[in-house]
């Protein structure tokens, strides 16, 4: 085998050995960053949501209220929650793969009633007040799903409608009955908002710049590998493909060939340099023999 093309297979060797663990590295590092990126969009979602309840409570409902169409037929306009839903229904638009529910356990809309699992998270959240977020990932038959989900305690805003039955609007308990929905106590957990997501999401998300990462590497790869191959071919394979013929010759008997030249103080000179005496040496040698 060539002198180039066992250097050739050693890098091959060391490039393919250090290229699945910067893999196997890689890819573990691109999941966890679009786990966290999946999170983040997630968090900047609830905190929309956040939003568009505080905007519902603090300037629709003042203007709704007071309108008369409200005294009659209960406009749900009026209900942060049912506002912050349904501007993630109009979100969803444009991220189809992301959920919100604003989960409750004692809700007046029975669409908002909390799941047995949901459930399990809003009584985390009662069971430790401190908890301002939890995330965890669950199985469906439809898939493993990863879910945000932060705490939605009652404020003094929530129990004019959901203190008692006797105290709320004549037009909702029309609406929705006097059934559900009461005995809400001051910043008491009531339930939680909940961001799910498939674990597909993510795990599409981390495939994709591993794709891009492994064909960008490979390139570069590529061409280090001809770099490398070609400063190996002019400086060691070369010269060594020279000293080589210089000793083949000589040891023919061949004395006419050229010196070989010296330019550095590396090994190769060195060697370079070696042969040259040698061949000087062997010259005068053989003109003594010849003299006798």
């Amino acid at each position: 085998m060539k002198l180039l093309a066992k250097f050739t297979l050693v890098f091959l060797v060391v490039f393919g050995a250090g290229g699945l663990f910067a893999s196997w590295l890689s890819y573990r590092f691109l999941q966890e960053d679009a786990r966290d990126q999946v999170l983040q969009q997630a968090r900047l979602m609830m905190e929309t949501m956040l939003s568009a309840r505080n905007y519902t409570t603090l300037q629709i409902k003042p203007l709704l209220v007071t309108q008369q169409e409200h005294q009659r037929s209960f406009l749900p306009q009026t209900v942060p929650a049912y506002a912050a839903t349904e501007s993630f229904n109009y979100l969803r638009r444009k991220y189809p793969e992301y959920a919100y529910k604003e989960a409750t356990l004692n809700p007046t809309n029975p669409r908002d009633r909390a799941t047995d699992w949901e459930a399990d998270v809003i009584n985390d959240f009662r069971n430790r007040p401190d908890q301002r977020e939890l995330i965890g990932e669950r199985n469906t038959p439809t898939g493993r799903f990863l879910f945000l989900a932060q705490p939605i305690r009652a404020a003094q805003p929530c129990l004019e409608c959901h203190d008692t039955a006797q105290s709320a609007p004549e037009a909702m308990i029309r609406h929705y009955g006097a059934a559900n929905g009461f005995g809400w106590k001051l910043n008491e957990t009531i339930g939680a908002q909940i961001v799910s997501v498939p674990f597909s999401v993510p795990v599409q998300m981390a495939n994709h710049a591993f794709r891009n990462l492994m064909t960008s590497l490979g390139i570069i790869a590529l061409l280090s590998l001809v770099v490398l191959d070609l400063l190996l071919l002019f400086t060691i394979v070369r010269p060594v493909a020279r000293l080589s013929t210089m000793a083949d010759q000589a040891s023919l008997g061949n004395m006419e060939v050229p010196e070989l030249p010296v330019t550095g103080k590396d090994e190769i000179s060195v060697l370079a340099g070696s042969f040259n005496r040698m061949r000087r040496s062997l010259v005068s040698a053989l003109k003594m023999l010849e003299g006798h």
